[in-house]
């Protein structure tokens, strides 16, 4: 059978003459709510307004604010719209009309005025009706309904229904679009965190952000300029296609200087026009640079630490999406920078605890572990060293079958200058004991080696007690040491062991006095550093030289290495909230 060629006779049709409202809101939202795609829900509306309604010709058009246009989305109807109607300026016709004022625009009688119009004209269409697809401020287009004759007003209200349901579908894609461009945000920034978390080595890191950053603008190449302060420089890290060649320029020169410099984003479509641009790369590499887009890299405090330059986009020139990714990337480089560089110290701090740990087990290795045994005399010993090698120094050196040599020792500071300073002291003495037996020329000797080696850099307090185990005696030098004391039984006040001088390595030729004292049985010598007498309570409050006195005191009846622990213990007490953290070394010996 021939198809019927539609002409205005043939295609006046009757509107439904009855409109049950409630049946077909609740038909017409089924219809809709089936399809979660905005185009398809714009055919239904269009589909139905023909099949179900009669009318000749609906369209929807959507506006294109940037490009000031309203483009033909999808049509029905027997009729097609003309092609001039296909894509319209957004202020022409009835539909721009609609668009800008938002108000339905019905048009019964049509004064042949524009495209449309003639075309409605032409095919009989006495009733054109365009409705505004909006929501809140935001327009999106408009829905326009073509027919012989004009509707009743039930119908006419059904149409103002669909033209708010299309506006809903539209809405919806607005939200779709932006939610997938969050949703691309939000990935590109899980792959930035991956590239961040990947690797901590500061030059793969970099190139994996950058490898990014290039993708996902369309860049060619890309560079990574590095602040260095102290030579008032930028510097390329890792450079694209120049194979991680090294470029070095002055703060503040070329754009990537300039933007280091004052923090400013710098977007260029004509790299050459500008003339912050240095060319002397491109005429060493041979490459020639189109546009530039170049932003400063701060880290959390609001420091310049790098500047990002991308060049040549692929299509076209970098745009404020460009800018706004790179802002968002620009952060997480930060993070990665700066993780990468707390990596490396902490990298470096372990290095240096090993080497610590090290030296601290060498420091020991040099250091009596246990106290000697001498016919008539008791002694014992404790050394509680602080996390860190140190200077603190004891020994006990036999220099004939019946003297025995204590030294005890304290280098100026911590660290391995301290530790070396003590080892090179204890190699000294055990040297000079073999051919010297004197101790004004013993302490004379090491004043002169230790300012010698440090050039005054360094000094240290010192004690040497001669213990003549014969005649039970001891002759003493006191360098400015924490002076040992002698507890003796029915003698209320100790007995300090102070004559001497000033301490060693600051000054040379310096004389030394000699103490002598004659010992009793039941004496008690005791010899410290002061990471004992300095130890501090909550409160800052120095444990002291009388705690230590009063301590040996109410435990002298007790054996050498009681003594030793009754001390040490009260120490511990005493400074158990405290914060001061040193060496300390103690030294208890009972005559028999």
């Amino acid at each position: 059978m021939p198809q019927e060629t539609p002409t205005p006779e043939n295609r006046k049709r009757e509107h439904p003459a009855s409109i049950d409202l409630v049946h077909e809101i609740d038909e017409l939202s089924g219809q809709l709510f089936k399809t979660l795609e905005p185009q398809k829900a714009m055919e239904v509306i269009t589909q139905r307004l023909v099949e179900r309604y009669r009318f000749g010709a609906v369209g929807i058009w959507l506006l294109n604010a940037t490009a000031g246009s309203l483009q033909l989305e999808t049509s029905a109807g027997e009729v097609p719209f003309p092609t001039l109607t296909r894509r319209i300026p957004a202020d022409q016709t009835l539909l721009g009309k609609t668009v800008q004022s938002r108000p339905p625009q019905v048009c019964e009688q049509t004064p042949n005025n524009d495209v449309l119009d003639q075309w409605a004209q032409g095919h009989g269409f006495h009733f054109l009706a365009a409705y505004p697809l909006a929501e809140g401020s935001k327009s999106f287009g408009a829905l326009l309904i073509a027919s012989s004759s004009a509707p009743q007003e039930p119908l006419l209200a059904l149409l103002g229904l669909h033209s708010r349901l299309a506006s809903v579908a539209l809405r919806n894609a607005d939200l779709l679009s932006s939610s997938q461009a969050n949703l691309n945000k939000l990935r590109f920034l899980m792959e930035a965190s991956k590239a961040l978390n990947s690797t901590l080595d500061l030059g793969e890191l970099l190139g994996r952000i950058l490898e990014v950053a290039k993708t996902q603008t369309g860049a060619e190449r890309g560079t990574l300029f590095l602040v260095d302060e102290k030579a008032n420089q930028i510097w390329s890290l890792i450079a694209h296609g120049l194979e991680k060649e090294e470029i070095r320029l002055p703060l503040g020169r070329g754009i990537a200087g300039h933007v280091a410099q004052t923090g400013e984003i710098v977007n260029i479509p004509d790299a050459y026009a500008d003339p912050r641009f240095n060319a002397e790369v491109d005429r060493r590499t041979g490459f020639r640079t189109s546009n530039i887009l170049c932003m400063p890299i701060r880290n959390k405090e609001g420091k310049i630490i790098a500047a990002l330059q991308l060049l040549n986009k692929t299509a076209g020139s970098f745009d404020e999406e460009d800018e706004e990714f790179l802002m968002t990337l620009s952060g997480h480089m930060a993070l990665g920078l700066e993780n990468a560089q707390l990596h490396h110290a902490l990298l470096e701090k372990e290095r240096l605890e090993r080497e610590m740990a090290l030296a601290r087990g060498i420091q020991r290795s040099l250091l009596p572990e246990t106290a000697p045994v001498v016919p008539g005399f008791e002694i014992a010993l404790m050394n509680e060293p602080c996390y860190e090698v140190g200077g603190d120094y004891y020994d006990f050196l036999n220099m004939g079958p019946h003297t025995l040599l204590v030294v005890i020792a304290d280098v100026e500071g911590k660290g391995i200058s301290s530790a070396m300073v003590m080892s090179n002291l204890q190699a000294t003495l055990r040297a000079m004991v073999l051919h010297i037996h004197s101790l004004n020329d013993i302490i004379e000797s090491v004043n002169r080696m230790i300012l010698e080696d440090t050039r005054g850099e360094k000094y240290m307090t010192m004690f040497l007690g001669l213990i003549d185990t014969k005649r039970q005696s001891i002759h003493y030098i006191n360098c400015g040491h924490v002076p040992p004391f002698v507890v003796r039984p029915g003698q209320p006040e100790p007995i300090e062991l102070t004559e001497g001088g000033m301490v060693v390595g600051l000054f040379d030729g310096v004389q030394y006095d000699r103490g002598h004292v004659k010992l009793r049985p039941g004496d008690v010598i005791v010899m410290c550093t002061d990471g004992i007498t300095e130890s501090m309570d909550a409160d800052q409050n120095e444990y002291g030289s009388e705690s230590l006195v009063a301590c040996v005191r109410q435990h002298a009846d007790r054996s050498a290495p009681e003594i030793v622990t009754a001390a040490s213990a009260d120490v511990a007490r005493f400074s158990r909230e405290g914060t001061h953290i040193d060496d300390k070394v103690l030294i208890a010996i009972r005559v028999s």
